[in-house]
């Protein structure tokens, strides 16, 4: 099971107890502040946004593509280390709204990650230093350090020892 903290609610959906979980204008405030991040083609700007307005941690030289989707409700539980690319329609959450619960994990990518387009991170995953994740990947547990992931579900295809061999980094 990936990091996450269990709640759990009853009656309705969990995603109707949405604002005794989060405040109804921190998500407006979000909001406003992802969807001008995707669409900005300046990454120091969008880091700037990022860790001023979301409280996200952000490495130096982190690039974040067009149309990244950060979690809304959340986004201060991702940190990202430095001089990661975060692919083009990335998807990263840190809850989950089931029905009869909700999760919240933290999630940590690591530095020099290259994450490919339209990979979508769940809660509670760390992904190391170093590793790749293919385009398309639904990374629904952790990523070694150094690994090359890719699928749906997530599967290592190289591990970091055999990425090396093959070059796959030059």
């Amino acid at each position: 099971m990936r990091r996450t903290e269990r709640h759990f609610v009853e009656g309705e959906n969990s995603l109707w107890h949405v604002y005794k979980t989060v405040p109804f204008w921190k998500v407006v405030k979000n909001f406003i502040v992802i969807q001008l991040a995707r669409y900005t083609p300046f990454l120091s700007v969008k880091n700037w946004m990022y860790r001023t307005f979301l409280g996200m941690k952000v490495g130096e030289q982190t690039s974040f593509a067009l149309m990244v989707m950060l979690d809304i409700m959340f986004p201060e539980k991702i940190s990202v280390g430095k001089n990661t690319v975060i692919g083009y329609n990335t998807t990263i959450l840190a809850h989950e709204y089931l029905i009869k619960e909700y999760r919240l994990g933290e999630v940590h990518i690591g530095n020099e990650v290259m994450i490919g387009a339209n990979s979508t991170i769940l809660p509670g995953v760390i992904i190391g230093n170093g590793a790749i994740v293919s385009a398309g990947t639904l990374v629904n547990k952790d990523v070694p350090e150094g690994a090359f992931v890719g699928g749906n579900p997530m599967q290592v295809i190289y591990s970091k020892e055999e990425v090396a061999k093959r070059g796959l980094l030059e």
